[in-house]
């Protein structure tokens, strides 16, 4: 068998918590991104903890379980949008770790792969679906000041899973005996 059950029984947990979070942020509409950005870090604790591919696997049963479960769909496909910047990232990073490159030029190419993956998934929103964003008639001054707003949003959600990842799964990992 490809993963143990304790791995197994792991990753169901941590599905049950991620649509958990899901439902949550429909719920909670104060705090509706914290809940969500805490739901795709779950993603890529999936990945760091089993694998690309069966991360990539629990990313796609979160997906359809917070369809199917969350009440408000929308937040659904904000939590895909994040998974899927998680997924691309991830993978980049792991893609990366075999190139013989420095640690300088690796890091550099990994930024400009997030900030590819990002605005491919958030250039299109941007312009084609912009009432998603704000309510109102968007100037192109509004326009810039969303795009550059969400450029800066991505910096901070990388770091934020960046120490989430190194601080907070670290030490909580140590005490699972993953």
């Amino acid at each position: 068998m490809l993963l143990n059950a304790k791995k197994l029984s792991f990753l169901s947990l941590l599905l049950a918590c991620t649509v958990l979070l899901v439902i949550l942020g429909g719920v909670l509409e104060f705090n509706t991104l914290f809940l969500l950005a805490g739901a795709s870090f779950c993603v890529g604790i999936a990945i760091r903890e089993s694998g690309l591919l069966f991360g990539f696997g629990f990313y796609i049963a979160s997906i359809l379980l917070s369809f199917l479960l969350a009440p408000n769909k929308l937040y659904c496909i904000t939590f895909a949008a994040m998974g899927l910047y998680l997924v691309i990232t991830e993978y980049s990073f792991h893609k990366l770790s075999f190139v013989k490159w420095n640690s300088g030029i690796r890091k550099k190419v990994l930024w400009i792969t997030k900030f590819i993956a990002f605005n491919i998934m958030y250039i299109p929103i941007l312009l084609f679906l912009p009432k998603l964003l704000y309510p109102g008639q968007l100037s192109n001054g509004f326009l810039a000041a969303f795009f550059f707003g969400g450029q800066v949003a991505l910096v901070i959600y990388d770091m934020a899973y960046t120490y989430f990842q190194i601080y907070i799964w670290g030490r909580i990992r140590g005490k699972l005996h993953l």
